[in-house]
């Protein structure tokens, strides 16, 4: 679901008013840097707020409210020379969205014998002054501090320096995430798994963290909705699953349709209350109806997941939100658990009944008919897959004996070599902490059984979303 308030990024630079007339030049030079800031920010693909040069606290209170008016996730205060604290806090304060301080050199280091060779001591102490950028950090930061105002720092160059640009970019992507996440709408249908003590969770408090809305979901409006749909809406979606799945010769066509009709609804349902992901479990008391439909969802619970509304099962709504999560950086985030060991090869298998994410599987899912869903009424269709080969980053949000949230994760890589032909997600992860280490190191910290999988390593993006949402952030390896 795209949010319908765009994501933005504020920049302010500071300086003293003092300066400009004593050393002619470098108001203009100081501009300069921060046009060329702005124009590195907008290269990262978000739309930047640039106020310009700010040297008085007059100015500061007029850019906070701009950048309140201006509706900004993020800002960047980049630190061009020396400048007051009170030119710094009133447009923080005023502004109340995440601040990072850019403590960005114009050159790897002033070029001494040069400004030695000017001869005129203004001029020297302009020049100077202009490579000034990490003199008043200290002063803002003690300022924060005081003021209970949390604040981020980069530093490095302006030019050619690759760590801090990637730096600032990781910081607009977890921006970017967090305002997704503020933004979605999280579908709950069903009840939760009776007996599964560690996926109850708080939904106030998943709106209190992430923002979003939880919207309470009838498994019969979905039923509803399955009763409308007619053979063509069908034969369209089962023409789609034979397009992006491998469909097994052993597939029944009657279940395949089955199937179709459920997942038709599913998109309906999506539509009609515009979901950025889902989460549904369903055991039901004789209704043949409901069960038709709960166990007919796997297929198109799967496609929902590929094009950005993933959906968990089991009513794991912890999971959803790092799904969602996980995909929002543009990893993926498939539905997973552990499996097994396998201690010869030293390697832990992962994966779930569906749904999963087949945008990230290694190959095309295959779809496999089940006589019986282990733990759950019904039978029917099913996906396995495993997560493509390489690097993976494994994410879990955690609820705390305190009732808060905080997120655990840990990178590995996805491994060829024999799985499981059950017909669920499947996969071989290996990790630098080795099998044993790492399932105590992970289970220590409380979380839930399941957890989100995705392509690449991504924990650094993944600490700065939880800076910015003012979530304990965990990385196990």
């Amino acid at each position: 679901m795209k949010s319908e308030s765009p994501f933005g990024v504020g920049l302010f630079s500071i300086g003293l008013d003092t300066y400009w007339a004593q050393f002619p030049g470098l108001k203009e030079k100081l501009l300069g840097f921060t046009e060329h800031v702005a124009r590195k920010l907008e290269g990262s693909g978000c739309h930047v707020i640039n106020l310009g040069l700010i040297d008085t606290p007059e100015k500061s209170f007029w850019a906070g409210h701009e950048f309140r008016k201006a509706d900004v996730d993020l800002i960047f205060l980049h630190v061009t020379t020396y400048a007051l604290s009170s030119t710094v806090l009133p447009a923080v304060r005023r502004a109340k969205v995440p601040v990072i301080i850019l403590n960005l050199s114009p050159a790897p280091a002033i070029d001494y014998e040069r400004l030695n060779r000017l001869g005129d001591r203004t001029k020297m102490t302009g020049e100077w002054l202009a490579h000034c950028q990490a003199c008043p950090v200290p002063e803002i930061a003690n300022v924060f501090h005081r003021c209970r105002i949390p604040f981020f720092q980069v530093t490095g160059m302006i030019e050619n320096d690759p760590v801090a640009w990637k730096e600032v970019a990781e910081w607009i992507e977890a921006a970017r995430v967090a305002h997704l996440m503020e933004h979605n709408r999280l579908g709950v249908m069903g009840n939760y798994y009776g007996g599964m003590l560690d996926i109850y969770s708080d939904l106030t408090q998943h709106c209190a963290y992430f923002g979003g809305h939880v919207e309470i979901l009838e498994v019969e409006e979905l039923v509803a909705l399955r009763r409308q749909i007619n053979d063509a809406d069908a034969d369209r979606k089962v023409t789609e699953f034979r397009t992006s799945f491998d469909v097994q010769s052993d597939c029944p066509d009657e279940e395949l349709r089955r199937a179709a009709r459920t997942s038709v609804a599913l998109d309906r349902l999506v539509e009609r209350h515009q979901l950025g992901s889902l989460t549904y479990y369903h055991k039901g008391v004789g209704s043949a109806e409901n069960e038709d439909g709960i166990s007919s969802i796997i297929l198109g619970t799967s496609l929902l997941t590929a094009r950005g509304v993933p959906v968990a099962g089991e009513y794991e709504i912890k999971n959803a939100q790092a799904m969602k999560i996980m995909d929002s950086f543009g990893a993926g985030g498939s539905f997973t658990e552990y499996y097994a060991v396998d201690y010869n090869d030293d390697v832990l298998l992962m994966g779930h009944d569906g749904p999963g994410h087949i945008a990230i599987a290694e190959g095309k899912t295959k779809v496999r008919p089940l006589e019986v869903y282990h733990g759950k009424v019904g039978r029917g269709l099913s996906v396995e897959m495993s997560v493509k080969h390489g690097p993976v980053t494994l994410l879990s949000v955690v609820q705390t004996a305190d009732g808060k949230l905080k997120l655990l994760t840990a990178e590995g890589e996805s491994v060829a070599g024999p799985i499981l032909e059950i017909g669920n997600t499947n996969s071989r992860y290996r990790f630098s902490l080795g099998a044993r280490r790492f399932l105590e190191q992970w289970n220590v910290h409380g979380p839930a059984h399941h957890c989100a999988v995705g392509l690449g390593h991504i924990s650094s993006k993944l600490k700065k979303l939880g800076a910015l949402l003012g979530m304990e952030c965990i990385q196990v390896c």
